[in-house]
């Protein structure tokens, strides 16, 4: 039976960066994962071997280097953007670039007078500790006139320690779960936000302020939302994003439901559920996944459903 090749692409994964600019005494630091993935004119190199249209993915690996030291890392949705237009540019047989970014957040560590003294320095600006947050991603695609930046982030924690119920839901002979009216509501959040940004003829986003600013509605979202499901929550969270960042059409949610379970203290004659609190068991799973996406009015869903966690 005759073949054909479908969708392929190539290029050099999980380039780890690191790239530490020098102010003075004062250091800053950028972390990145970045990956590359290149296609277009393909077809020889599956068929027959010629590797005459293919730039190696070791060349793609220098090339995330040189630009952190030629253009430096102002964004990770900046840094994406200068790599995929030179990969297009620079090499006609691509026609398409896409550029996978993870950013890991470090900050600076507060020293006390004594060590300060220590050292020499009135102040240490240039020891960090990794922030055990989320972490920062994006996706910039571009195939020489159009650009696409799906931005967002990964294993943020949060939790509502009250202030979220769950009752009235559907029962059948299977159904053990007792209705709440009073529980935790956790998650780690997996979000993928779609900028309306396409072109070099539209403003660019500031993407650092975006970010900062993305994550502030999402969580003031999810503590002010008195939550009768979690995926009302995340519906209160897209909107809240949606209505105050004019520059994102779409935002995707992958929530799993972080269960908390009141344990029974009963046999050593103790009150567990009490004004003063409660001790809680934290099962990792199984879990409820809670996954959907919010849009702008008109727009079309464009982020994939598998860019998500299941």
């Amino acid at each position: 039976m005759p073949t054909i090749l479908g969708q392929n692409q190539y290029g050099k994964a999980e380039n780890r960066v690191v790239k530490i600019t020098r102010d003075g005494d004062t250091h800053h630091i950028k972390d990145l994962n970045v990956s590359v993935a290149l296609s277009g004119d393909m077809d020889d190199v599956h068929y027959s071997g010629s590797n005459a249209n293919v730039l190696p993915t070791d060349t793609t690996k220098n090339t995330v280097f040189a630009f952190a030291k030629e253009h430096g890392i102002e964004s990770a949705e900046q840094f994406g953007i200068h790599l995929a237009r030179h990969f297009v540019s620079s090499q006609e047989p691509i026609k398409v670039a896409r550029i996978r970014v993870e950013e890991y957040s470090w900050e600076r560590i507060a020293t006390s007078d004594g060590n300060s003294k220590f050292i020499g320095a009135d102040e240490v600006k240039h020891s960090f500790v990794r922030k055990g947050q989320e972490t920062r991603t994006t996706q910039i695609t571009f195939d020489g006139e159009k650009w696409e930046v799906i931005s967002g982030l990964k294993d943020l924690s949060v939790m509502n320690s009250t202030n979220s119920e769950f009752w009235g839901y559907v029962k059948d002979k299977y159904t053990t779960l007792k209705e709440a009216y009073d529980r935790i509501l956790a998650t780690d959040v997996s979000a993928k936000w779609r900028y309306n940004w396409t072109s070099d003829e539209e403003r660019m986003p500031n993407w650092e302020k975006s970010y900062e600013q993305t994550r502030k509605h999402m969580l003031q979202a999810f503590a002010e939302t008195y939550s009768l499901s979690l995926q009302q929550t995340l519906y209160q969270m897209g909107s809240r994003i949606i209505n105050n960042r004019s520059e994102i059409d779409e935002i995707r949610f992958s929530l799993p439901n972080n269960h908390h379970f009141l344990v029974d203290l009963e046999p050593f004659g103790l009150k567990n559920d009490t004004a003063e609190g409660a001790v809680y068991f934290a099962a990792d799973r199984p879990y409820g996944l809670i996954e959907a996406t919010v849009l702008r009015d008109g727009v079309e869903p464009k982020i994939p459903v598998d860019m998500t966690n299941l």
